[in-house]
């Protein structure tokens, strides 16, 4: 046998025994993107597929209801309520609601802040992706004193459930999700987000492509937006529309 000729064997035999083991551990270079972890992350955000802009607001509505019908100290309420998408809406979704609510005061015997957890279920879908997913955020909000300005939201938001990218429909699977929200300000009396800050960890698996892991890192500016950062790449994330720019 010439040397070429062995030459030529042995690069077949290094391709063939590369391709065994992607095969065997099922490295695959189609997972998903950055911008689709973005695009998950926003619609766990947004507004307008009920995500964790609408619980806070949500949460902090409820509490000042709490102080102003005079709750008494240390009581827990509980309630369930359904929220959908406007019929004309472009996102859609369709959400099913448990609260727990218990009202904290000082020791001058004034409200301070309520203790709350929500569970929920439902799902969503925009232009992006669709999801269907349960889940819970366990959460404090303060600044419920008459002088305070901001209602202050902490909190923790979990997520499991299925997703399918509209713009790859060979990315589909589950996922889970924990949001650690810190400071998040939501300014009286609206309640619109004017600042705080959050990390996140995003895992899943797809089928025939394996499993995938993300973290990264939120910042919420004042103008209805949040910074999503993910391995040094940033986006912009409209808190609304749920839609983003890369920076």
């Amino acid at each position: 046998m010439t040397f070429m000729k062995k030459l030529k064997l042995s690069f077949l035999a290094i391709l063939l025994v590369g391709a065994v083991a992607c095969k065997k551990t099922g490295i695959s270079p189609t997972k998903i993107t950055v911008s689709d972890a973005v695009d998950i992350m926003a619609g766990s955000l947004s507004r307008n597929s009920n995500g964790l802009a609408n619980m806070s607001d949500d949460a902090g509505a409820r509490s000042q209801t709490d102080v102003d019908g005079n709750l008494s100290c240390g009581t827990t309420l509980k309630d369930t309520s359904t929220r959908t998408s406007p019929t004309s809406a472009t996102t859609t979704y369709s959400y099913g609601f448990g609260y727990s609510y218990t009202l904290n005061c000082n020791t001058a015997g004034m409200a301070d802040n309520v203790v709350g957890k929500l569970n929920y279920t439902g799902s969503f879908s925009n232009p992006h992706l669709s999801s269907s997913n349960t889940g819970n955020v366990s959460f404090t909000v303060a600044g419920l004193t008459t002088n305070a300005t901001a209602y202050v939201f902490n909190g923790v938001l979990v997520r499991n459930g299925s997703f399918a990218s509209k713009t790859d429909t060979t990315n589909h699977g589950t996922i889970h999700l924990s949001v650690e929200i810190h400071n998040l300000l939501l300014l009286k009396p609206h309640r619109n987000i004017t600042g705080g800050t959050g990390s996140f960890t995003l895992t899943g698996s797809i089928p025939k492509k394996g499993d995938f892991s993300f973290t990264g890192t939120v910042v919420f500016n004042t103008d209805g937006t949040a910074k999503i950062t993910i391995n040094g790449t940033a986006y912009t994330v409209d808190l609304t529309t749920g839609e983003k720019i890369k920076i």
